[in-house]
């Protein structure tokens, strides 16, 4: 896979980068950032993603997640792919989008569409688990046997649950303000609904309650939900996660924050403790 360089910034002792390519799994360019800390040449350094939620793009993180600083201290390579396929299809087609901010372009969920018109590209699964490993093992300097995910909201999502159904794959996982069980709240009946069908079983494996309930497990939990998030009761309900958790005897630290809501205010205030929390498991 040819990888084409958008960008390169000199930033906190490292090189935040932006790059694209033509992407198997989504039929379309795909774009995503890489910040790489100064090191040793030949060094191998372990990775951090980050999977960000509804609408945005991998420009959201990297210009408001302040998270360079800390990757630095740590010695963390941090990456940062979009949410979904947009724009001309490999073929010359278009992405099918909705209406909607939270389906089709920006919303894909980390799921492998399986209903028309989404099944050809909202491939977001396979691009995330598969095709952008392989890219990043292949162009940075990247140890994949010290790989940690996180991720916001629809992110967190992701990182939930691609780390619960990938035993063993990553070191450490994290979330803030993740939607933790998209069977039981809108956006998730809404996306799963469309992209999957109405077979509710099959959205059991895109569930991070439901992957915890059917035995999946983590050595390790931690996540940040602020107390003033307007989505907290309707879309997130942590609680769920607290109850999975508890009840499979799966250690987990859930730590709600006072006055803090769903925005990158949020996130970069607790990103620092995140990537400390990351590099504790990814360089032990």
């Amino acid at each position: 896979m040819t990888l084409e360089t958008v960008s390169t910034t000199r930033s906190h002792g490292g090189t935040q980068g932006v790059y694209s390519h033509l992407s198997a799994a989504t039929g379309t360019t795909m774009t995503f950032a890489v910040f790489v800390p100064d090191h040793v040449p030949g060094q191998k350094l372990p990775v951090l993603t980050y999977l960000s939620g509804l609408t945005c793009t991998h420009a959201n993180v990297m210009e408001k997640g302040e998270y360079r600083a800390a990757c630095a201290k740590h010695g963390i390579i941090f990456v940062a792919p979009d949410t979904s396929p947009r724009g001309p299809t490999n073929d010359g087609g278009d992405v099918p989008d909705d209406e909607g901010y939270d389906f089709g372009k920006g919303a894909g969920f980390y799921v492998n569409a399986t209903q028309e018109p989404w099944a050809a590209n909202f491939r977001m699964r396979d691009y995330v688990e598969n095709e952008l490993p392989a890219l990043i093992e292949a162009n940075f300097p990247v140890d994949m046997a010290r790989q940690g995910i996180t991720g916001h909201s629809m992110g967190g999502h992701g990182a939930l649950t691609i780390s619960l159904r990938n035993p063993g794959r990553y070191a450490s996982t994290s979330a803030f303000s993740p939607i933790v069980s998209p069977l039981n709240c809108p956006w998730g009946e809404k996306a799963l609904g469309g992209y999957l069908g109405q077979d509710r079983a099959a959205w059991r494996e895109y569930d991070a309650c439901a992957l915890i309930e059917d035995g999946a497990s983590l050595p390790d939990l931690l996540v940040d939900q602020g107390t003033a998030d307007n989505f907290l009761e309707g879309q997130l309900k942590t609680h769920l996660l607290a109850e999975a958790t508890a009840q499979a005897g799966m250690p987990a630290t859930i730590r709600m924050q006072d006055g803090y809501d769903h925005s990158y205010f949020f996130i970069s205030t607790f990103m620092a403790d995140h990537i400390a929390w990351h590099a504790g498991k990814l360089n032990a």
